[in-house]
């Protein structure tokens, strides 16, 4: 795949309402994804508990995603599910304030997770293709939509944490109203473009396309890669304040993270050329089991946690643009939201499923940090499996250095 300048570069206009929502929705999982389960743990929950109510959003990505895409394919209102979507969500949240017990917290959690975790592919499926001309996939321009996401996380990670470490987790309610209300204001920005209606029978078969052993192999080094990297979104959080680390010190290396993350998408045009695609994944996973070997074997020294941090840049920045470019490659056009769906089931729905199922029974029976043994064994399979895709993807060559344009960002 090359993903060389194209021509008639997108306008910063365009990409602007893109940016806006990546801004928003990732500020509110910046502080709702690491925050959840000591707000949880502050309710009395257990740690089995706590794995299985954050892994509902995971398991609403099994269904959640291919639900909207059908709609999104069937109607054409792509932006008005979004409206819907985040307005039901926001809607749901309210709920929060009151103590509905262990199973009334699930539905509510479940109904919100349902209408979130599909926003991100349909957004993707239709900013990726943005940025593409003539199936040129531009990461240049990507990279400048999508730091604003990180921009977004970086934000509320940072405040949220010196906010509960001072005040306690009875805020953190309010704090999922607010940042979801953001989310809201963004998609009811957007303009509304309705895209083309498929007809019933008309779209082409995806079949063909998952038997090929390049796709296969790709889709498996992602679920190990993304599973790894669960045991650090349910997990880090609980690991660190079991070893004494104040919340203001948890945000922070949530935060050292994303200011990593925020660097190589504002530069991974440079970067991106040096090597295959496949070779960022093999690269990408073989880091990820280094870094989760460190994260538990060093974790009283918090130098030892930064430089663990700091890789972040290449697990997870470098991963998502690549594997964003590689199902730009194999999923072009009315395949593209499928392939988008399918990357959101795949990999941060089944893996988040049985990360949060198996994290808990692990961390149960021998202590939170034995859960980042598990993650680097599954970054070492993702390693694998990466390796396995290189011999199946020759002919398709790394991303070169997109043109300069009016991106957002």
């Amino acid at each position: 795949m090359s993903t060389a300048p194209a021509a008639g570069p997108v306008s910063r206009r365009q990409l602007l309402p893109f940016a806006a929502l990546s801004a928003g929705y990732f500020a509110h999982i910046g502080f709702f994804n690491p925050y959840l389960p000591l707000w949880l743990q502050d309710g009395g929950y257990g740690l089995f508990a706590i794995g299985l109510m954050t892994s509902l959003q995971s398991a609403t990505r099994l269904f959640a995603p291919y639900i909207w895409g059908w709609l999104s394919d069937h109607t054409g209102h792509r932006v008005w599910l979004l409206r819907y979507c985040a307005s039901v969500a926001l809607a749901v949240s309210l709920a929060l304030w009151w103590d509905w017990g262990a199973v009334g917290l699930f539905v509510v959690l479940l109904l919100m997770f349902t209408h979130t975790s599909g926003m991100m592919p349909l957004s993707e499926s239709v900013l990726s293709q943005l940025v593409s001309q003539g199936g040129v996939f531009d990461a240049r321009r990507y990279g400048r939509v999508r730091l604003w996401g990180s921009l977004g996380f970086l934000l509320t990670v940072l405040a949220a944490g010196a906010w509960f470490d001072r005040h306690g987790m009875a805020s953190f309610p309010a704090w999922t109203a607010l940042t979801l209300l953001a989310v809201v204001a963004s998609v009811w920005a957007m303009p509304d473009r309705r895209g083309p209606r498929h007809a019933p029978g008309t779209q082409p078969a995806i079949g063909p396309v998952l038997r090929q052993p390049v796709v296969r192999w790709f889709f498996v080094a992602a679920f190990f890669h993304i599973l790894a990297h669960i045991f650090i979104y349910i997990f880090f959080s609980l690991y660190l304040d079991g070893l004494g680390y104040g919340k203001g010190v948890i945000g922070l290396l949530w935060a050292f993270a994303v200011v990593v993350e925020i660097g190589w998408f504002f530069t991974q045009g440079r970067w991106l050329p040096r090597i295959s695609l496949a070779g960022w994944l093999v690269l990408a996973a073989a880091l990820m089991a280094l870094r989760m070997g460190v994260t538990a074997l060093a974790g009283a020294w918090l130098w030892a946690l930064f430089a663990a941090q700091a890789v972040h840049a290449i697990t997870f920045a470098a991963h998502h643009s690549v594997c964003i470019a590689l199902i730009n490659t194999h999923f072009p056009d009315r395949l593209r939201a499928r392939g988008q769906a399918l990357f959101a089931v795949l990999g941060y729905g089944l893996s988040g499923v049985v990360g949060g199922l198996l994290g808990g029974l692990v961390s149960s029976r021998w202590g939170v940090g034995a859960v980042f043994w598990l993650s680097a064994a599954s970054a070492a399979l993702a390693t694998w499996a990466a390796w396995r895709m290189r011999r199946w993807s020759a002919p398709f060559t790394p991303p070169a250095g997109p043109a300069r344009s009016g991106a957002a960002g």
